[in-house]
């Protein structure tokens, strides 16, 4: 049974501990905080763990085979490092680095201690999400054409990281999960409303390569919580709606043809198909539990995860690329042009 350590038990930390002590097959040996009041209350909820202040004691326990990080996103990078440079394998949650030059050194280093980096991006273990895939994947949808987003709500505003890092990664990482075409650029514009705090207000633009276009908007100041994603491809469209307690994903036999005869494509009539919604099943199971399941499953086996550092390695040069967009005010950022930056 691999022992687990986690590290930073503020905000995410104790829904990761608790997801945790949910899966039999591993066990929490030790907490890290350096707040005096978070690791009270990881003592009550989790009185067998080794309650600790500094994160190294956890990566220098040879009782902990794994850690879990859910630290501030510019404290990532070291805490991965030391985890894997110590032989542990790691978690950490979303995003994965604050910096692609960052995110390809822990990338490197996992390859090269043959451990598992693996990253938080919880939605993708989601049943709708995991869904979607599917029927993508069997071509139900046909060819996607696009993804449309709507990720706002009135708050969390984070400290070191601005809306785009936030909220937007949730939906950069299920495209990076479900759109197999390759993204070319990236273009966005943000905003800052209150001051000295970072952006609140997000809208991006992904090109692929073979035409598609995928579009966020995320928002920290809206006055109600939205979730929801309209997908339309060549056969069906989905609306992925995260907010309904049931029928988060329908399905639409829905769409548009060129029908007729003529040569010339501009003398063509488009076609309506107007068909039935269906809602298919969508598994209860917690994406949380799904997706430990699947970090121990990889440590175990080496099973690629959907979520492995490669992955969290694209999401994070996708946000770069986005933050660099925002500062020539929209100028598209070909994705790959900041990955050897430091």
């Amino acid at each position: 049974m691999p022992g687990i350590g986690v590290i930073g038990y503020g905000y995410w930390g104790p829904n990761l501990a608790r997801a945790l002590v949910e899966v039999d097959a591993v066990a929490l040996r030790a907490i890290a905080d350096f707040s005096t009041a978070a690791l009270e209350r990881a003592g009550r909820r989790h009185p067998s763990a080794r309650l600790l202040t500094d994160w190294r004691d956890v990566i220098g326990d040879p009782g902990v085979d794994a850690v879990v990080i859910a630290t501030p996103v510019s404290t990532h990078f070291d805490i991965a490092l030391a985890a894997l440079k110590a032989g542990k394998h790691v978690l950490v949650e979303k995003p994965m680095t604050d910096s692609t030059f960052k995110a390809s050194l822990l990338v490197e280093e996992a390859a090269r201690r043959s451990l598992i980096l693996m990253v938080d991006h919880t939605f993708i273990y989601t049943g709708a999400v995991q869904t979607i895939h599917d029927l993508i994947e069997a071509g139900r949808i046909g060819e996607v054409y696009y993804y449309d987003s709507i990720r706002v709500n009135l708050g969390l505003f984070q400290r070191d990281v601005n809306v785009i890092w936030d909220l937007a990664a949730h939906d950069v990482a299920i495209l990076d999960f479900l759109i197999k075409a390759k993204p070319v650029a990236i273009t966005a514009s943000a905003a800052a409303f209150l001051p000295d705090r970072p952006e609140n207000m997000a809208h991006l633009s992904v090109y692929f390569d073979n035409g598609a276009l995928a579009h966020l908007n995320v928002n920290w100041m809206a006055p109600v919580k939205v979730r929801q994603t309209l997908i339309g491809g060549s056969q069906r469209m989905i609306i992925y709606d995260d907010m309904q307690n049931s029928e988060k994903v329908k399905i639409y036999d829905r769409g548009v043809d060129l029908a007729g005869s003529a040569d010339s494509l501009r003398e063509k009539l488009i076609s309506y198909r107007m068909g039935e919604m269906s809602a298919p099943a969508i598994s209860p199971k917690e994406a949380l539990i799904t997706e430990i399941e699947q970090f121990l499953r990889s440590v175990e086996t080496a099973e690629r995860a959907p979520s492995d550092g490669e992955s969290g390695l694209r999401v994070v040069e996708m946000l770069a690329a986005a933050s660099r967009s925002t500062a020539l005010r929209g100028q598209p950022i070909e994705l790959g042009s900041l990955r050897n930056a430091s």
